[in-house]
């Protein structure tokens, strides 16, 4: 009995291969020696029985794992040309696949027939959008108007879950390219993108912000009141606050997923005045008389 290498006939090096790659593989070949496309050569019409068959084998896990245990035991032997094995008149199957998965190896429960040309599902089509953080983080419903492969313009509405993270995706079903011979069509998968805006910056769960502080707030310690993406929270900050220094508040970040909040991180900025009131400038005046702090001064 001629044994059948399905992986050399797909184009394959081995078996260590997805099901995707399975896939990819047989519409390559399919399309490479489909009758109505090589109607000159007798042997493009068993060869692409030949592909259908492969396919029909190492598609469904259960007769791949039959087919692997022989084609481990043999793929040492010499192997190396193609070779066909008789079929009978309309049979797509051939003698070696008869003799060992038989003519009912199907991947649903329907009642097979032999010349039924194999189902296969369309591919994906990705793409992106952005949206700003408040949007991620409420949750937003998005339109976009993407090209079908007609030409003509389709608009999909998508719902944007509260808390998606950056770079997940969105899959609307069916929404892309049509599948082959009563095949379903492929997926559309919808990339998000998080925009960061002048007051809010996202990293991984954390929020960063900044905190403007006048000199005598920085100098003296205060108590603040911070916008939170969602609320105004109250912050104590101690005397002697750098411009740079970080103030962390925890749980008042970005959504984490699991019911719970990332930290909201404000980086505080010291702000000086460009214009002073006469009383303001008499006031400088004063401390510049009577300070003796001199950022300057090196230290040892």
């Amino acid at each position: 009995m001629i044994f059948k290498d399905y992986y050399k006939i797909l184009d394959l090096n081995n078996n260590k291969v997805s099901p995707e790659q399975i896939k990819q593989a047989y519409r390559e070949q399919a399309k490479k020696y489909h009758p109505d496309i090589n109607t000159t050569s007798n042997f493009s019409e068993e060869r692409f029985k030949d592909i259908n068959e492969a396919y029909k084998v190492l598609s469904d896990p259960v007769s791949k794992r039959k087919y692997d245990r022989m084609w481990n035991s043999r793929i040492g032997k010499k192997q190396n040309n193609y070779e066909e094995s008789k079929r009978e008149n309309g049979s797509i199957f051939s003698d070696f696949f008869k003799m060992f998965f038989g003519e009912t190896i199907v991947t649903n429960s329907e009642e097979p027939k032999i010349n039924k040309k194999v189902q296969i599902k369309g591919e994906n089509i990705d793409t992106e959008i952005k949206v700003s953080i408040l949007d991620a983080f409420y949750g937003v419903k998005k339109k976009i108007t993407l090209r079908a492969l007609d030409g003509k313009m389709k608009t999909f509405e998508v719902k944007i879950p509260a808390g998606i993270r950056n770079g997940e995706k969105i899959r609307l079903v069916g929404q892309g390219k049509p599948g082959e011979n009563g095949g379903k069509a492929g997926d559309l998968l919808i990339k998000i993108n998080i925009e960061n805006d002048s007051k809010y910056k996202l990293n991984g769960i954390d929020l960063f912000t900044t905190l403007y502080l006048t000199p005598w707030e920085a100098a003296l310690g205060t108590k603040v009141n911070i916008f939170s993406i969602d609320e105004e929270v109250s912050l104590y900050i101690p005397q002697g606050m750098q411009s740079g220094e970080k103030v962390r508040i925890n749980g008042k970040g970005y959504h984490d997923g699991k019911a719970g909040r990332g930290d909201l991180i404000a980086e505080v900025q010291i702000m000086i005045p460009k214009e002073l009131t006469q009383e303001e400038r008499e006031l400088f005046n004063k401390l510049k008389e009577i300070s003796t702090y001199n950022p300057r001064k090196m230290t040892t």
